[in-house]
């Protein structure tokens, strides 16, 4: 099997969501690995998600020649992954299946929140991903050229969405 790079960290991830420091790592990776995976690469496309995994797994993301692969990958990818990681967590952050079944876990200390609450935190954090998004995309729209995978996709390749269904704001 091919390794994989996250394009965050667990840390990342805790440091700035609303996601508390004392979650189990173990419970938090794999939101990460399918948010990734269904909304990053969606964006990037398949050749220049394979180019930023290589160049991270390979440690040359750190090179002065890769700096624009480098501001790409902080200044836009991180914050779209972070908000869509938080997004995908949220419906199971409070579920675990064991032999028992599923289980909800609860405090003794707090209230769990309701359906219709944690409806509307998750649509806030997919709104806050989508206005990373459409950063990104406005991006490269203004800069594809300093990454030439983002255009070069094959039939085999993923190729980028290249549009947003921004659903933030305010509708009267």
């Amino acid at each position: 099997m091919a390794r994989k790079a996250l394009f965050i960290s667990v840390a990342d991830l805790k440091k700035r969501s609303l996601i508390d420091g004392n979650v189990d790592s173990s419970k938090i990776t794999q939101y990460i690995e399918v948010a990734q995976d269904v909304h990053i690469q969606n964006y990037l496309g398949g050749k220049l998600y394979k180019s930023m995994q290589q160049l991270i797994i390979s440690g040359d993301i750190l090179l002065a020649e890769n700096a624009d692969y480098k501001l790409l990958l902080d200044d836009f990818i991180k914050p779209m992954l972070i908000w869509y990681s938080q997004a995908t967590l949220m419906p199971y952050i409070s579920f675990s299946v064991n032999n028992g079944g599923v289980q909800k876990r609860t405090s003794e200390t707090s209230d769990a929140a309701t359906k219709e609450e944690l409806s509307y935190l998750t649509q806030e954090m997919n709104s806050t991903a989508e206005f990373y998004t459409k950063r990104f995309l406005d991006y490269m729209c203004l800069n594809n050229v300093k990454y030439p995978e983002y255009s070069q996709n094959t039939s085999e390749d993923m190729y980028p969405d290249k549009d947003v269904n921004y659903t933030g704001g305010w509708y009267i």
